[in-house]
């Protein structure tokens, strides 16, 4: 666990409010604790209420008390600070002046030694994150993987030798954190997302560039407009090193991909490091853009060149990002959970040929924008869930085949025999490819629940051609 003692010392003896009740805020609360701050919680679910109370923590509910006295109120990110409206909690602790942060705030206020690295984008944050981490530690360095991903940053036991921890990071995230910007920033990309709790695109870029702020190094793709305007901006300061990446172009004084060549010109020459496209983890020329940040990470920390290909070829993957679940009868059946808007499905569908595909949920901003560049390459399309209604409006106009399933189980079984029926025809199936476009919380748990249930329904299909 993390010591907050040099954090708490700073609040005088105020207490603190954990508002959001989760696993990173309970470990917030009893890292504070541990630290000797006066921790008081709340969360609006009852459950939430009803576990702290077993567990010990003393409850006020701070949208009706108020915060006037407290030294911070500490949020958990998926709680909104501005939009669509802020919770009335935050609205209290304006009144009060009372800052509100969030845990990687506190994290860079105790005082750790890490170097860091923060890693954000709309698309492949937790597999940068993840390979940046297995290429570092493979190459004898000590490198530990959290923020949005693994382990709350205050449960981290740091060891005593030179540790990078190596962050991903959201927008929610970065929105609680006042002055914590890591060491090498890597910014991958951005599309239309989380945009209601953004009031917009502007607001959500914006929340992205934040991170990129400060000193020591900041890699930045340039492949998407917004990243290309905050590359442009912040490599007018002269506060970091900015590096560019890109799966799409050449670049001076960055890393690249040209005809699957992973290409190193951050010093000068452009240099041929390796083959980009024999990575079995990192399927398709979007994983490009993920190797050239992770890339340029682990130069910037010292990694021979050589070995951080090397290493990258040894990369497993992560669960439910364009994972096969099996194959049946020489057909892929792909766990793409993840692919929670129309840019990542959109990615995983430039990696396949004659898809069956499977999509809805609970809709983004934009829907299915994007995947009509790919129409050709869609046998038929599976709809579950809120969205499937209005994505079968738009599939109609754009003439695509597809269905409404309505759930997940439905949408395995008809993508299984319509692939399977046209097995071995001309240009028949290929791939039953789940890929929703959408967040899964109307009819799942999250995106990992959604993508256990595939796996598992897709595990207890016959080989035997359906009839």
């Amino acid at each position: 666990m993390i010591d907050t003692q040099p954090y708490v010392r700073t609040l005088q003896g105020k207490p603190v409010a954990v508002l959001g009740l989760g696993v990173s805020g309970l470990a917030t609360a009893k890292a504070l604790i541990k630290g000797g701050a006066q921790v008081l919680v709340w969360d609006d679910k009852d459950d939430a209420r009803e576990k702290a109370l077993d567990e010990g923590f003393n409850l006020l509910n701070f949208a009706v008390e108020g915060l006037e006295g407290y030294g911070a109120l500490v949020m958990a990110p998926g709680i909104p600070l501005t939009h669509p409206a802020p919770h009335p909690a935050a609205v209290r602790a304006k009144e009060a002046n009372v800052e509100i942060i969030g845990d990687l705030e506190i994290l860079h206020r105790s005082g750790h030694t890490c170097k860091v690295v923060g890693i954000t984008g709309t698309n492949g944050k937790s597999t940068t994150t993840a390979l940046v981490t297995h290429i570092l530690n493979e190459s004898g360095k000590h490198a530990i993987a959290a923020g949005n991903i693994g382990t709350p940053v205050l449960m981290l036991d740091l060891p005593p030798r030179e540790t990078v921890l190596v962050l991903e990071i959201s927008s929610y995230q970065m929105d609680l954190c006042p002055s914590f910007r890591p060491d090498i920033a890597v910014l991958l990309n951005i599309s239309p997302d989380h945009l209601d709790r953004h009031g917009g695109m502007d607001g959500y870029a914006l929340s992205k560039e934040r991170m990129m702020e400060g000193g020591g190094t900041a890699i930045c793709a340039v492949d998407d407009a917004p990243t290309l305007a905050i590359y442009d901006r912040i490599s007018k300061t002269d506060t970091r090193h900015v590096i560019p990446v890109s799966f799409k172009k050449e670049l001076t004084g960055g890393v690249y991909i040209k005809d699957g060549q992973l290409m190193d010109a951050i010093d000068g020459e452009a240099v041929a490091i390796g083959n980009a496209t024999d990575l079995p983890a990192l399927p398709g020329t979007h994983n490009g853009q993920n190797l050239c940040a992770s890339y340029a990470v682990c130069k910037t920390l010292g990694v021979a060149p050589e070995d951080i290909l090397k290493y990258a070829r040894t990369y497993a993957g992560l669960p439910h990002r364009q994972h096969t679940a099996r194959i049946i009868n020489g057909i892929a059946y792909v766990n793409d959970s993840k692919g929670t808007n129309a840019d990542a499905t959109v990615r995983a569908l430039s990696c396949y040929s004659n898809v069956y595909l499977i999509a809805g949920g609970r809709a983004k901003e934009g829907g299915l924008n994007g995947i009509e560049i790919y129409a050709d390459r869609l046998r038929h399309v599976f709809l579950i869930g809120e969205a499937a209604e209005d994505f079968a409006v738009w599939l109609k106009k754009l003439g695509i085949p597809h269905d409404i399933s309505g759930t997940l189980d439905v949408a395995v079984l008809s993508a299984h025999k319509m692939a399977q029926d046209n097995r071995g025809q001309p240009g028949g199936a290929s791939t039953v490819l789940l890929s929703p476009a959408c967040a899964s919380w109307d009819q799942f748990r999250n995106f990992e629940h959604r993508g256990e249930v595939f796996t598992n329904l897709v595990n207890a299909l016959s080989e035997d051609v359906p009839s």
